[in-house]
């Protein structure tokens, strides 16, 4: 029964699973109450990190936006419209730095999107050793990136440099590796290539390991060989994995820095090595001109914001 009965007066407990409901008019506000207490420190977590996120990221976003058409002369701020971009554009240094940033792109991508995909397609194929062949890999990535240009630059030297000596091992001339413009812009990607290699191998590893192994199967059994099951089936499995990597690795290249700065003083020989954001390091800390360099990084935002715009919709519409 749901209500008292007239002989006792009391009330009977409601059925199993039914709660009975609450009254009072603060019900509601200890409610409310009571979640806030619970919530409180994941409210406090969540504040905090948004309050980092938007001090370290999205205030110099506003600020180079700002800074992008000031102007500061003897102290004193002035808005300069459109004339910090005409400084930029009209630089004969802006379109060789844009030049170079595009081929050590191209080159990096050559090297880099495509060697850690073969050595993790390589890695797939051991059954033994494989955790201790992951670290020999990965363990660039964990070195400090100034320790491993420099590491690269002892090897890069012509007088005793590693390279070099493979080269005379071989009775091959020696190279000018960093001082000749035909080798300088190479250089840099090879270094670039073996510093961040290890993180995109084992990303493209755990990919291929979660390929199921009936589709290679058919694929034998349809006759199908070695390069033929990683074009059919290998690629196609791997598809969103490698248009992530690709689209991150273009505007991770496009924003080169430390490479050419340690092993080329950055401009390298004939400025063959000066790169947008080195271009962007001269204005500001060289020329004390802040707002061309602004107003370069703005222009470098917009880049990659449209070929990441135009690389998604791309993207959406070969899924559709």
């Amino acid at each position: 029964m749901s209500a008292p009965t007239l002989a006792t007066g009391r009330a009977s407990t409601p059925p199993p699973g039914q709660q009975r409901p609450r009254t009072g008019r603060f019900s509601g506000r200890e409610d409310f109450a009571r979640a806030v207490r619970r919530n409180i420190s994941a409210h406090g977590f969540l504040i905090g990190a948004v309050l980092c996120f938007s001090f370290f990221s999205w205030y110099p976003m506003v600020r180079e936006f700002l800074l992008a058409f000031q102007k500061t002369e003897n102290g004193t701020t002035t808005w300069a419209g459109w004339s910090n971009l005409s400084y930029v554009l009209n630089d004969p240094a802006f379109w060789q730095a844009w030049r170079n940033t595009l081929l050590f792109t191209v080159l990096a991508l050559l090297l880099g999107f495509a060697v850690p995909f073969v050595v993790a397609v390589v890695l797939n194929e051991f059954r033994h050793a494989q955790g201790y062949l992951r670290l020999l890999v990965y363990l660039p990535v964990m070195l400090p990136p100034v320790a491993s240009v420099l590491l690269f630059k002892y090897f890069y030297d012509p007088g005793y440099g590693l390279f070099n000596r493979i080269l005379e091992f071989f009775h091959l001339p020696a190279q000018q590796w960093l001082q000749d413009t035909s080798t300088s812009m190479l250089s840099v990607v090879i270094a670039s290539t073996w510093m961040s290699m290890g993180g995109a191998t084992l990303i493209y590893l755990a990919a291929l390991q979660g390929i199921p192994g009936e589709l290679y199967e058919a694929a034998e059994l349809d006759g199908a060989g070695l390069f033929r099951k990683i074009w059919h089936v290998t690629i196609p499995q791997t598809r969103l994995i490698l248009s992530l990597l690709l689209l991150m690795q273009i505007i991770a290249t496009m924003q080169v820095f430390t490479e050419p700065f340690l092993l080329t003083n950055g401009a390298g020989p004939e400025g063959s090595t000066t790169t947008v954001v080195y271009l962007i390091y001269q204005y500001a800390f060289n020329f004390n001109n802040y707002g061309a360099a602004a107003a370069l990084g703005l222009l470098l935002l917009v880049v990659l914001a449209g070929f990441s715009a135009v690389y998604v919709r791309l993207s959406r519409g070969s899924e559709d």
